[in-house]
């Protein structure tokens, strides 16, 4: 063990960690999740330091000596390395003051190392001095959820790419495939499987573009504003240069807050985007519903579509199979959906200069993308790939609805028509035999206006 202190005290610090002192308090005082930091975010976060300590040098504030051995732990992390490190809940009060130091005691100790130094030296290298030089929690902090959530994204552009891309497979795959369409769960009128299957794939470019157009908001970093806003402690133009670092990093336009009170106090960027990422949610819902709701059955249920048998469903009923992906998905959207209102809760308690609940955002805004990506992945590949159109099935129910009778109303007029679908449901017969009794057409006429392809327009 070795002895650290701070102004609160001495703690014994296990001589083999990178963390320090001020991170064992903050892992003693919230252990309020039981879980880790995210490793994206870490090396988000790590990201952001390594610019500062390059901003620094630049500035000739930072000894070059110093400066580099950060810059090297900075790029340990960023590659994984000492995750393990972070010992800090996600969810912590401070605005994310433990898990900012936590970054900053590890990139020290490791530095001190680079250097030949023991670890705990912190009059040579200093957490607070040199890892935090023209920092504070409040604006590295939330600069770092910003580039997390960039960098994230890019999973999630991924996974709906794919799953676009598989619905317009499914598309081309069954463009002459008839079948009944259905409002408020009843019959309604025909249309192909693919214009079904288009409607999905538009659902899904259009949230991806929400979200991505959400983003440009993200691209403001807080870098810069330190305490309050006010920038004190950190010289003129740290801001540029930083964010220019950290842009020429990634390759992302990323740009210094046009106005660093609303930097730290305002979280409405995050609400923006999991307000793209609840309508997704909300698509994937719809879309997962309607998959599971066609392949109901296999003979008591709608069964339209047959999707993969990926597992046993039941501990008791031998050769069920259920809709497990589908199940997953919608869960997931729910999820997400509270998720997104935990962030909007969160961001309206800005008060006065700075939003104390940036960890409770980062920590759903982190897990909403990271569900909806694994999620989303995994429906495409184990679910919708290998989906198949039950063509008996839709053939025969297209056949015996009675809506078909809807392209007769230019023909004997919607009351007659209507008069006909009700008594062929109460007289259990179909549309033809009910029309014919009711002596409204006859057979050859009937044939010649009841074509449910002609009922499309492509």
């Amino acid at each position: 063990m070795r002895i650290e202190h701070d102004f609160l005290g001495e703690l014994e610090v296990p001589d083999n960690a990178y963390y320090g002192v001020q991170s064992l308090r903050g892992s003693h005082n919230f252990n309020i999740t039981g879980q880790k930091l995210d490793s994206d975010f870490i090396i988000a976060l790590a990201m952001v330091k390594k610019a500062a300590a390059m901003a620094n040098l630049k500035t000739a504030r930072l000894d070059s000596k110093i400066a580099k051995a950060l810059i090297a732990a900075a790029d340990e992390i960023i590659d994984g390395k000492l995750h393990d490190n972070f010992i800090v809940d996600p969810i912590q009060g401070g605005a994310g003051t433990s898990i900012n130091m936590n970054m900053n005691e590890v990139l020290c100790n490791r530095a001190l190392e680079i250097i030949g130094e023991k670890k705990g030296r912190y009059d040579i290298i200093s957490p607070n001095n040199h890892a935090n030089m023209a920092q504070s929690t409040n604006d590295a902090f939330p600069t770092a959820i910003k580039l997390c959530i960039i960098l994230k994204s890019r999973k999630l552009k991924i996974a709906l790419k794919r799953l676009s891309w598989e619905l317009e497979r499914k598309a081309q795959e069954f463009k002459d495939v008839l079948k009944m369409g259905r409002t408020h769960l009843q019959d309604a009128t025909p249309l192909y499987f693919s214009q079904e299957l288009s409607g999905y794939r538009s659902m899904i470019e259009h949230s991806k573009d929400q979200i991505v157009d959400s983003l440009k908001y993200v691209y403001e970093l807080a870098c810069g504003a330190t305490a309050v806003g006010t920038g004190i402690n950190c010289p003129e133009g740290f801001d540029e240069i930083v964010t220019k670092i950290i842009s020429e990093k990634t390759d992302l336009p990323f740009i210094p807050d046009p106005n660093k009170f609303h930097a730290l106090t305002s979280k409405d960027a995050m609400v923006y985007t999991s307000g793209a990422l609840k309508g997704l949610a909300a698509n994937c819902m719809k879309i997962a519903n309607d998959v599971r709701w066609l392949a109901s059955g296999p003979r008591s249920g709608i069964h339209e579509i047959d999707i993969p048998s990926n597992e046993p469903g039941s501990s008791i009923m031998p050769g069920k199979v259920n809709p497990t992906q589908c199940e997953a998905l919608t869960m997931v959207a729910v999820q997400v959906m509270g998720n997104d209102a935990a962030i909007g809760i969160g961001a309206s308690q800005g008060n006065f200069e700075l939003n104390v609940f940036m960890p409770l955002i980062a920590y759903n805004m982190d897990q909403s993308i990271q569900l909806l990506s694994d999620a989303i992945h995994s429906f495409t590949i184990h679910c919708l790939d290998g989906l198949k159109a039950n063509k008996e099935t839709m053939d025969k129910n297209l056949h015996n609805s009675l809506m078909l009778v809807t392209c007769l109303n230019p023909v004997i007029g919607y009351e007659k028509a209507g008069h006909a679908s009700q008594y062929a449901f109460k007289n259990n017969l179909t549309l033809k035999e009910a029309i014919l009794e009711l002596g409204y057409l006859t057979s050859e006429e009937f044939d010649l206006y009841v074509q449910p392809e002609k009922m499309i327009h492509k």
